[in-house]
């Protein structure tokens, strides 16, 4: 496995808090179940239940060495297919990926971890691919990072962001401008108690084309060694709360609810997710 040096990749600015708020929580009815077999496979089936909808899937992981391939199939018959190799090369992880039946899907991604910086670069395996490049640079403390796509069938950037992050032992704050300059979004993440897992977060963001700001605040603290509870409300009135159990190693129950506090006549939204690993 590469070693994660540094300021880490792009979407790692911003992920404390973002796990904080929004992390295992869910309006729905999920089962997974893993089993390993005796050549140490890992056979994983899922099923989700959103509403009247069930959508289900099986996928499979084989580590041979440095190379680990995943293969996923789902309801639809969709194929999902990815070999990740870890340090062809020092601070390298090489990921080549596609769907069956898409031809259009195939892409080759190259990830590169320094001490100073991490970067990221995808190509799609069409005649006229996409090509996308993130990179961070900076420490453990302070990192600047960007992110672009470029089209190369039309011209033009499909994705420019770009974002920067601040962290200390016991804070984590970003600031990110996405959108191609149409939202902004600063998070907070703070560690209250280390030994309770204790933590606070804030994420604010401001749409310039709407106007709009929406604000959401959370928290997540440690009951016991094996359960964990969460909370989190934002400037819209819609508050969600979960508890999380590991009843036996690696096995994880997961109850979440939201309610809308200004329509506190409406029903509820329930979530389950029941997680069995041997």
């Amino acid at each position: 496995m590469v070693f994660v040096k540094g300021p880490g990749l792009y979407p790692d600015i911003g992920k404390r808090a973002r796990d904080l708020l929004y992390k295992d929580y869910q309006g729905d009815q999920k089962f997974t179940l893993t089993t390993y077999t005796s050549n140490g496979v890992a056979i994983t089936s899922s099923g989700t239940q959103k509403g009247d909808l069930f959508l289900a899937d099986v996928s499979t992981q084989m580590k041979n060495k440095n190379i680990t391939t995943d293969v996923k199939v789902d309801t639809n018959s969709n194929v999902y297919t990815t070999f990740t190799v870890d340090e062809p090369a020092p601070g390298v992880k090489a990921i080549f990926s596609f769907v069956a039946p898409d031809q259009k899907s195939g892409k080759v991604e190259l990830q590169y971890f320094h001490e100073y910086s991490g970067i990221s670069t995808s190509l799609g395996l069409t005649a006229k691919p996409i090509v996308n490049f993130s990179g961070v640079a900076g420490n453990h403390t302070f990192a600047f990072g960007t992110d672009v796509s470029f089209d190369t069938e039309t011209g033009n950037f499909i994705k420019s962001n770009a974002a920067l992050s601040f962290t200390t032992a016991d804070l984590v704050a970003s600031l990110a401008l996405s959108d191609k300059g149409e939202t902004v979004t600063a998070s907070y993440f703070h560690t209250v108690s280390p030994l309770t897992n204790t933590a606070v977060g804030a994420e604010m963001v401001h749409s310039f084309s709407t106007n709009e700001n929406t604000l959401t605040i959370g928290t997540q603290h440690l009951l016991d060694p094996l359960t964990a509870v969460k909370a989190r409300v934002n400037n819209y009135g819609k508050a969600s709360a979960l508890i999380q159990h590991e009843w036996r190693p690696k096995s994880l129950i997961t109850i979440s609810g939201e309610v809308d506090t200004r329509a506190i006549e409406k029903s509820a939204k329930v979530g389950l997710a029941v997680a069995l690993k041997p």
